[in-house]
């Protein structure tokens, strides 16, 4: 990760370049700011620019050896701490050095935008709550007592740190206070309240505020030009609300939406009004020719529509994460999705999408999730009839 990886917060690359040219680095220092913010791809890319070996005034050259070994967050001098619990790997005593395989698969699949949420996915464990424990602060100590293996600054990241237990805060307040020469630690928040005063009190703050709307719009435009020249990123960027996470969530939802919304539209106009079976018959065995995976993509478009016309019932219109012809659509269509058949028509789309990764016959799936579908469509515009 460099800075020029690092979406928008320009103010924060500036001052963290100009201390560590003042030699005024403070050896803890505490990120916060909310989730998409890019806190713990700042912290990477200023852990790579200050030990590498030939940096320019603006960022880190990005191909000396620590460099490489930064890209790939598996240098031997920076060592990562976060949330975790028991997994199917790690039955008991879970601490962060056991799943740092992981965590790094995790990084590379989320370009070091990390969610606690996918992280928890990411490891499988169900629905019990990670915290960084006191063996994690234990080895934070033993790590620290170390002399650095081949960097200049030994580096270590705590993300999440919120999730400090009271155990494992009060073990490392004084490596926190008075960490060893030539060491940088990084607390990674988004709850500032959650974090105990005498550990916030040991850092200096680094505020993030979201990211700028025109340092948004930029970098999704650069990513939608490989996607889709076409899309407007202007209206996608204010949906984003500052968060890179959403506004690549909200990049990806729109590259299946241009893919499969004609298509969509075409089939719910066939069910909801089946005056013509041949030419339903005809859309089935069109989708059927689709590839297994193209198959699954179009049945969960359609789960995102049904959840965005629930959503637009109830006028939660934030949540509706469409622009243009898809929110028209969605906005005309909301009446026929409610609570009368949704339920029915999740359960449809999830079922055949569990049939087409079993292998079962397309032209079959599609068929008789059609005519079910017809029926379902049936049964709303009798509800809302007057």
């Amino acid at each position: 990760m460099q800075f020029k990886h690092v979406v928008g917060q320009n103010s924060i690359k500036e001052r963290l370049i100009k201390s560590y040219a003042d030699n005024r680095l403070a050896h803890t220092q505490l990120f916060l700011g909310p989730e998409g913010s890019g806190t713990l791809p700042m912290a990477l890319a200023f852990a790579k620019y200050v030990n590498c070996k030939n940096r320019s005034p603006y960022d880190s050259c990005g191909t000396c050896p620590s460099c490489v070994k930064f890209q790939k967050n598996s240098h031997a001098d920076m060592h990562f701490y976060f949330p975790n619990n028991t997994t199917d790997s790690v039955k008991k005593n879970p601490e962060s050095k056991l799943l740092s395989n992981e965590w790094r698969e995790y990084l590379k699949s989320c370009e070091n935008y990390a969610v606690s949420s996918d992280w928890y996915n990411y490891l499988g464990v169900g629905n019990k709550q990670g915290s960084i424990n006191v063996r994690d602060a234990k080895n934070i100590t033993e790590k620290m007592s170390m002399k650095a293996y081949e960097a200049e600054y030994k580096i270590v990241i705590i993300w999440l740190a919120e999730k400090l237990n009271m155990d494992a805060s009060n073990k490392l307040l004084k490596t926190l206070e008075e960490p060893p020469d030539k060491t940088l630690i990084f607390l990674i928040a988004e709850r500032f309240e959650l974090l105990i005063p005498t550990v916030r009190s040991r850092a200096q703050l680094v505020k993030f505020n979201s990211i700028d709307l025109e340092d948004l719009e930029l970098a999704m435009k650069n990513i939608s030009e490989k996607i889709n020249p076409e899309i407007n990123i202007s209206d996608l960027a204010r949906l984003a609300n500052g968060s890179w996470n959403e506004a690549r969530k909200i990049l990806n939802e729109t590259s299946l939406e241009n893919e499969f919304f004609d298509q969509f539209r075409n089939w719910l106009r066939l069910c909801f009004a089946p005056k013509d079976y041949k030419a339903l018959f005809s859309f089935n065995q069109e989708i059927s020719r689709l590839g297994r995976e193209k198959q699954k993509s179009f049945l969960q478009y359609g789960i995102s529509i049904v959840h965005y016309c629930i959503m637009m019932n109830v006028n939660n219109y934030n949540a509706v994460k469409l622009v243009g012809e898809e929110f028209d659509f969605v906005k005309k269509f909301s009446p026929f999705i409610n609570e009368a058949n949704q339920n029915k028509i999740y359960e449809l789309l999830n079922n055949a999408i569990y049939h087409v990764e079993r292998n079962a016959h397309g032209g079959i799936i599609f068929t008789d999730l059609s005519f079910k579908l017809v029926n379902l469509l049936r049964l709303c515009k009798a509800k809302i009839k007057p």
